[in-house]
């Protein structure tokens, strides 16, 4: 698929803290073209949104891409908009590690859709959402999305998430991955030479937050095969992470707390979550309690199978897509607001 990247800079973008930057630099992916309806607004974008330490670029893999945009798939990339912007933070937008490291302005979800939503109707000149879906951070993101901009988008599905303040072991395992870097010495308030320590100690956490039970030990039945299985993922996640980014990624979710505002969300609402993510754990009851709130929402919890792989089902569509299909066969582009 000819996926285009590009850059959109947003001038002078302040944040929910008061604090501000000259050039923010949002780093996007887009792939077909936006077509307008019988009300001269878009009709077919497409934002997907990525979870946390990812990017835009996790939507052009095999298992979600392959599944979704190509010809004559549910969001065909020559009848959709699709956009996949890298986050605030994240990929190639404007980070701590490209030189202001601790200095960079502290960010929280809501800043992110301001800028997702700048980055949509200033640089690319998209008016109108046919569909927000995002995966982890990006689902919360999604349910931001339908209470603060409730009749830019017709229809949203959240995809491994919770709308509700994040608290319990989530939180938790959340404050131990910032801990363990800010308590390493080598870590220095942020101005190390090399990668402190630490971020192995956070890495840890952070796999153990997204691990698969059941799978993993069908993919890893022996001692020496869970070893090498830990190793592995140990290299790829140190090979693409970085401390600082990483400190401000996990406190970014500080600000999370859509629950209070789940009764302005209009538009039709999938949320899809797995009976095995041991990030939202549906023995929680979150999902339930909230989804009454939801005027036109309802949910799906998929479950426990030889294709689903815990938290990170949530890229594998071909569990899915079904799901989605069939919302979106109720959805009428153009009708939100």
């Amino acid at each position: 698929m000819n996926f285009r990247e590009g850059q959109y800079t947003i001038r002078d973008f302040r944040f929910a803290s008061g604090e501000a930057l000259p050039e923010l630099r949002l780093h996007y992916r887009s792939l077909g073209e936006a077509r307008r309806g019988a009300n001269g607004k878009v009709c077919n974008a497409v934002l997907v949104l990525h979870g946390t330490t990812g990017s835009g670029a996790t939507f052009t893999r095999a298992g979600f891409a392959d599944e979704l945009f190509g010809p004559g798939q549910l969001l065909d990339g020559e009848r959709h908009y699709i956009i996949l912007p890298d986050g605030i933070g994240h990929g190639r937008s404007s980070k701590p590690s490209d030189g202001m490291r601790m200095g960079f302005p502290r960010y929280g979800y809501g800043d992110m859709v301001r800028a997702q939503h700048q980055l949509l109707s200033e640089g690319l000149g998209v008016d109108h959402l046919y569909l927000v879906m995002g995966t982890s951070m990006g689902g919360m993101q999604t349910w931001l999305w339908g209470q603060m901009f409730p009749d830019f988008v017709d229809c949203l599905a959240p995809l491994a998430s919770l709308p509700a303040e994040i608290a319990g072991r989530n939180r938790m395992i959340r404050k131990m991955i910032i801990d363990s870097i800010q308590s390493d010495p080598a870590w220095m308030g942020g101005d190390y030479d090399a990668q402190p320590g630490g971020l192995i100690n956070a890495i840890h956490l952070l796999i153990v937050m997204t691990s698969c039970p059941l799978q993993w030990q069908k993919e890893a039945p022996t001692r020496a095969e869970a070893d090498a299985f830990l190793a592995e993922r140990i290299k790829a996640h140190a090979g693409a992470l970085d401390a600082n980014d990483m400190i401000y990624q996990f406190a970014a979710s500080e600000d999370y707390d859509p629950a209070p505002g789940l009764s302005k969300i209009k538009v039709p609402l999938l949320a899809i979550n797995s009976a095995d993510d041991q990030v939202n754990p549906p023995e929680l009851g979150l999902l339930e309690a909230a989804m009454p709130q939801v005027e036109r929402g309802r949910y799906v919890l998929l479950p426990i199978d030889e294709r689903s792989r815990g938290h990170g089902t949530h890229t594998l569509a071909a569990v899915w897509k079904h799901h989605l299909a069939a919302f979106l066969a109720t959805v009428r582009p153009g009708t939100a607001g």
